[in-house]
């Protein structure tokens, strides 16, 4: 039977003080993942208004939040480009 301890793995590059999970598991992001479902999402929203809408209050629940979303992904984009620049 294997001992209940977790298995250290070394060279961790993130510290495991700041973040816990590092010494447990996988720790990372999904950059593209994240991009595509912005843009998915900023595409989505708008074609929700195709048929009967009664109100500019629908439009604007649908208009606002895209361009948000999308000018979120240009922002990420923009400030992952311009990392290295510090």
């Amino acid at each position: 039977m294997a001992g209940s301890e977790l298995a250290k793995r070394p060279g961790s590059e993130v510290d495991p003080l700041d973040e816990p999970s590092a010494e447990w598991g996988w720790h990372g992001g999904f950059p593209n993942g994240t991009v595509i479902a912005g843009i998915a999402t900023a595409i989505i929203l708008p074609l929700l208004l195709i048929g009967h809408h009664a109100s500019w209050t629908e439009i604007l629940w649908m208009v606002i939040p895209a361009l948000f979303v999308l000018g979120g992904v240009v922002g990420g984009l923009i400030k992952r480009r311009n990392a290295w620049r510090r």
